[in-house]
């Protein structure tokens, strides 16, 4: 009762077989045999020493000003007048 007996196997397969048809079974067949194949051919891929890469020729550049970075004092700022200053006058 709980488990699958040959009959329901065989029940089902034809039920596939007949939803799907025997030519759109074998295609979907062959797609993910296909799939299969470029799965692997990607793996093997993986395992092949990758291409060194190319060297670029060695770019002539002018020579680089160095910045100058020496911190200065902050200069102090006059206080601003507040709102209640100008109320009171």
């Amino acid at each position: 009762m709980g488990g699958f007996s040959l009959w329901h196997i065989l029940i089902l397969a034809l039920l596939v077989l007949l939803l799907f048809g025997g030519n759109r079974f074998s295609a979907m067949m062959g797609d993910v045999a296909k799939g299969l194949k470029s799965f692997k051919q990607g793996l093997s891929d993986d395992d092949k020493p990758a291409e060194s890469p190319r060297q670029l020729p060695p770019q002539q550049s002018q020579p680089q000003q160095p910045i100058d970075i020496t911190p200065r004092p902050a200069e102090p700022t006059a206080p601003s007048p507040s709102s209640d200053d100008q109320t009171r006058s």
